[in-house]
């Protein structure tokens, strides 16, 4: 691969950080998977609550993407000129997130739940690059394996949330779940204010700070790398199939196998339960023999797994083949984070970050709505 002027300078982790930096945002990242997933199982309530169409939930999508891909790009740069406040900004992301489920939950028009929608989305984005840009600057020598470990914590509540979720609506509204799970991360950011005291010091308790003109030179540095585009059109090309996936198998599981409610949230969770081991093992692997011999089998896997299901649309070839798709539908993405990290200084790593998903996002933003006017007009297997 190709590489940048500027290369990862090993830093060593202060006293006692790492015991919570790598628990503490995997721990944040399953609150943020647990909620989003959630929310895909009831995306039929909310179908029928608002009167809309498959376009009009694709569009609840879109806004979650377009709106994480705009904050990234200008939240990458201030991202990384405010590395002394980055446990400050950790907390803050998941009071939004609380707030916007909360928002969500309540709201009586279409328009306020795409706001709180919004709101959530815009957490989760810098809550990425944030956690991203800690663990790699902590950890350079092991960026796969952390990064994978903090992805099997949203792992983790991408399989819980959809099964709760799923047994909790046969006894209340989609509102009230929605408002409970604005609750628990509303408690659990006071925790995490001391968890992430040290996060983006040295050894020494410093947070490295770039004069301006030095940090403006290496971003534009960063314009150059070519390799780091090619990880930009991967990312983006593996979104658009991942959200698209997303929109129209709640809609299937829900409008035409007519499952119940636990037993949509169990297919939608059995989605990512196979990753959680995969997840960690990939990302070690990554760490040992290289990216691409990790993420190029592994995205074969995924493409062959969707064209089965073409072909098996219901019955226990159906549940089998979702289980064999989670197998590397979400481990891929850790794998090419730490890719794109390994090609950079860690002084602009939020900004790379920023920019690498800012340019995936202009790809997957309108598949949401493609997605929907495909299933509503064709069905499943034109989606897949």
């Amino acid at each position: 691969m190709e590489t940048a002027d500027v290369t990862s300078t090993p830093t060593h982790d202060p006293e006692g950080t790492g015991r919570f930096i790598v628990p503490g945002l995997a721990g944040g990242h399953a609150v943020f998977h647990w909620g989003l997933q959630s929310f895909l199982v009831l995306l039929p309530e909310i179908q029928a609550a608002f009167q809309l169409s498959g376009v009009g939930v694709g569009a609840i999508l879109t806004v979650r993407e377009v709106v994480s891909g705009l904050v990234t790009l200008p939240g990458g740069v201030v991202v990384d000129m405010l590395r002394r406040h980055w446990g400050i900004f950790l907390t803050v992301c998941i009071l939004g997130f609380s707030a916007g489920a909360l928002l969500m939950g309540l709201s009586p028009v279409y328009a306020l739940l795409i706001v709180g929608m919004a709101l959530v989305a815009v957490s989760h984005s810098i809550w990425h690059l944030l956690a991203a840009a800690s663990l790699s600057h902590h950890f350079p020598s092991r960026r796969g394996t952390t990064l994978s470990i903090h992805g099997v914590g949203g792992s983790i509540g991408d399989v819980a949330g959809p099964l709760v979720t799923g047994a909790l609506l046969a006894l209340m509204s989609w509102r009230g779940l929605l408002s409970i799970y604005a609750a628990v991360p509303f408690f659990l950011a006071f925790t995490l204010i001391f968890a992430f005291k040290k996060i983006g010091q040295s050894s020494d308790g410093t947070s490295d700070v770039v004069e301006f003109k030095a940090r403006m030179a290496a971003t534009r540095q960063l314009l150059k790398v070519r390799s780091l585009w090619g990880i930009a059109l991967v990312k983006g090309l593996r979104g658009m199939s991942l959200v698209a996936l997303l929109t129209a198998l709640p809609l299937y599981l829900g409008n035409e196998l007519d499952l119940g409610h636990f037993s949509r949230g169990y297919h939608v969770g059995l989605l990512i339960a196979f990753g959680l081991i995969a997840k960690p093992a990939a990302g070690y692997l990554s760490d040992r023999i290289g990216r691409r011999k990790v993420l190029v089998p592994g995205l074969l896997w995924s493409c062959a797994m969707c064209l089965l299901l073409t072909v098996y649309t219901d019955g226990l070839a159906f549940t089998v083949l979702i289980a064999l798709l989670g197998l590397f539908l979400y481990p891929d993405q850790p794998i090419l984070t730490a890719a794109a990290l390994d090609l950079v200084d860690r002084n602009v790593a939020s900004t790379m970050l920023g920019m690498t998903t800012f340019a995936a996002f202009g790809l997957s933003a309108l598949s949401p709505l493609i997605a929907g006017a495909l299933y509503e007009s064709m069905g499943v297997t034109a989606t897949l």
